[in-house]
């Protein structure tokens, strides 16, 4: 066996490329492409590539040595054929990764949804290892989930089960990316925190988050974590609507799914533990009694790795 894959993770905001041991699960080495403004399927391709080129020049390692290139991506994919189908965050539809790449590597490809690898890599090494029933939840761009039974993914009938940002949260509700109305990712991610307090700043509400931010510039998780360590009232009133939004979805997935944990991660809970505390119990005693007083949570443990490392073991099928 090749000691090594490569590990994409694909998401609304950044490409992280990583060079991965495949017996330790360890990270060798990664490059960091951002991808917040520069979207589209020949953008993203070309971040993949360049990114890829400087990871092999950085860790001065050959293709010889790589047993598969792995990616999550953001979005609806075509697992078998290697397509993203349709990727709303990124501006990407019908976009074939798996022929692209292979072809220009000819080394072989694996697709899987970014929340789906991100959840390979906290069972095989992380915060859900040894656990058989559990769901994971990445709160960033968007806010993705993933069902795992029996140690098992299940992918649904379409490829598609696991879509918790697209649960309907309210029937007239804000507009998704996905262009449907009242989804809870336009509710719950950070990127409708961010709406929220651009909207809240625009209509002339002080908040300390000005000193944080630079002219031209996006919110961050980490302009939100040093709002909140200051108390700021806008930045906590958003982060708790949030919170009171994502804390009714997962309370939905406990009662209808029955896990016996909840992994959560992404930027906005690895960096806000205001978020992740609020979330957490609120979902508990909005579940049902009985499922509630056995369910535990836990923050993924990989961090930004967790979704390069699962992509680096898509090969293994069978999860």
């Amino acid at each position: 066996m090749k000691k090594y894959s490569i590990g994409i993770d694909l998401g609304g905001t950044k490409i992280l490329i990583a060079l991965v041991d495949r017996t330790t699960g360890q990270v060798v080495s990664y490059i960091k492409k951002k991808t917040k403004k520069e979207k589209g399927p020949k953008n993203i391709i070309k971040k993949m590539i360049d990114g890829i080129d400087e990871l092999m020049e950085q860790c001065n390692e050959t293709l010889d040595n790589i047993s598969s290139i792995g990616v999550g991506s953001a979005g609806q994919n075509d697992r078998e054929n290697g397509i993203v189908i349709a990727a709303p965050n990124l501006d990407c539809y019908d976009l074939n990764i798996k022929q692209i790449l292979q072809d220009k590597y000819n080394i072989p490809v694996f697709l899987g949804n970014d929340v789906e690898v991100a959840t390979i890599g906290e069972m095989k090494f992380g915060a859900a290892k040894n656990c058989k029933d559990f769901v994971c939840i990445f709160v960033g761009t968007g806010v993705g989930s993933c069902i795992v039974k029996d140690g098992k993914i299940i992918i649904g009938a379409t490829g598609t089960a696991g879509e918790i940002g697209h649960m309907i949260v309210d029937l007239n509700g804000r507009q998704c990316a996905c262009g449907a109305h009242g989804c809870l990712e336009a509710y719950a991610s950070r990127s409708a925190i961010e709406r929220r307090i651009e909207g809240a700043l625009k209509k002339g509400r002080p908040s300390c988050i000005l000193e944080f931010l630079e002219p031209g510039k996006s919110i961050t998780s980490s302009m939100i974590q040093k709002s909140i360590e200051k108390e700021d009232e806008l930045v906590m009133q958003c982060v708790a609507e949030a919170s009171e939004y994502l804390s009714g979805g997962i309370a939905s997935i406990i009662n209808f799914i029955n896990p016996e944990l909840v992994v959560l991660g992404g930027g906005l809970i690895e960096a806000v533990d205001f978020f992740y505390q609020k979330t957490i119990k609120k979902a508990k005693a909005k579940s049902l009694p009985v499922p509630a007083a056995k369910i535990q949570f836990k923050k993924a443990a990989l961090g930004d790795f967790s979704g390069v490392i699962g992509a680096a073991f898509l090969e293994d099928r069978g999860w």
